[in-house]
C-alpha cells in the first residue's frame, strides 16, 4: 500500500484524512444535487434514483415496513463504504477501508444501532431472547447469544478490511513487477471493481438483516 497520499492530510492518519475528505465531498454533492432535482431527471439524477430504488426495495424486503426510517441511513453507509472502496483504485490514493481501525469503527456502529433499534421496538423485553424459547436453557442459550452477537462486528469488519487490504497488497506486488505482470494487473483491476461492489452490498445487506432482526424480536 502507498505510505502517503496525495491531498494534505492535516497531521492526521491517511484512512482518517481521506475519510474526512469522503465525508465533505457527499456532503457538498447532496446539497447541490438537492438543488438541482427536476421533474424530467437528466443522467445523474437517473442513476441518483436507480440507486435508491434498488436499495429501497432491499429494504423493504429485508426489513419490512419499519425499515423505511432507516432507509437515508443505509443509503450514506453504502455510498461512503463503495467511496472509500473506490479510493483504492485511484493512484496516489488508499482506501480507508483497507484500514482496520475503519472497518472496526463502522461495525461498531452497526452493532451499537442494532441493540439501540431493539430496545426502543420492545423496550427490556427485547433481551429476552438471549435466554432462549424456555428458561430452562437460559445458562446455556445466553453464552450463545452474547457470543453470536460479539461475532458480528467482529465478522463485518474483518471480511470488508480482509478483502480491501488483500486487493491493495496484490496490486502492490504487481505494480512492482511492471512492465511483465501488466495483464495480470489489469485482471486484478478488473476483479477489484467487483470486490469494491460486492463488499459494498454486503455490509450494507448484512446491516439491513441485523436491524431488521432486531425490530422482529418479540419473546
Amino acid at each position: 500500500m502507498h505510505e502517503a497520499i496525495i491531498l494534505p492530510t492535516f497531521g492526521l492518519a491517511n484512512h482518517t484524512a481521506l475519510m474526512l475528505y469522503i465525508i465533505v465531498g457527499l456532503l457538498i454533492f447532496s446539497i447541490l444535487f438537492s438543488r438541482s432535482l427536476s421533474i424530467v431527471p437528466g443522467r445523474l439524477q437517473s442513476v441518483c434514483e436507480l440507486f435508491i430504488t434498488f436499495f429501497s426495495d432491499i429494504i423493504d424486503e429485508t426489513m419490512g415496513p419499519k425499515g423505511k426510517q432507516f432507509k437515508p441511513f443505509i443509503f450514506t453507509l453504502t455510498l461512503f463504504i463503495f467511496l472509500s472502496n473506490v479510493m483504492g483504485l485511484i493512484p496516489g490514493f488508499v482506501p480507508p477501508t483497507a484500514n482496520l481501525n475503519t472497518t472496526v469503527g463502522l461495525a461498531l456502529i452497526i452493532f451499537v444501532m442494532t441493540h439501540i433499534i431493539g430496545i426502543r421496538a420492545h423496550g427490556i423485553k427485547y433481551y429476552k431472547h438471549f435466554v432462549g424459547p424456555v428458561w430452562a436453557l437460559a445458562i446455556l442459550m445466553i453464552p450463545i447469544e452474547i457470543v453470536g452477537h460479539m461475532a458480528r462486528p467482529l465478522s463485518l469488519s474483518l471480511r470488508l478490511f480482509g478483502n480491501m487490504m488483500g486487493h491493495e497488497q496484490i496490486v502492490g506486488v504487481l505494480l512492482k513487477l511492471m512492465p511483465y505482470a501488466f495483464p495480470l494487473l489489469l485482471i486484478s483491476t478488473v476483479l477489484g471493481v467487483l470486490v469494491i461492489l460486492i463488499q459494498a452490498f454486503i455490509f450494507a445487506l448484512l446491516s439491513m438483516m441485523y436491524f431488521g432482526s432486531a425490530m422482529e424480536e418479540s419473546h
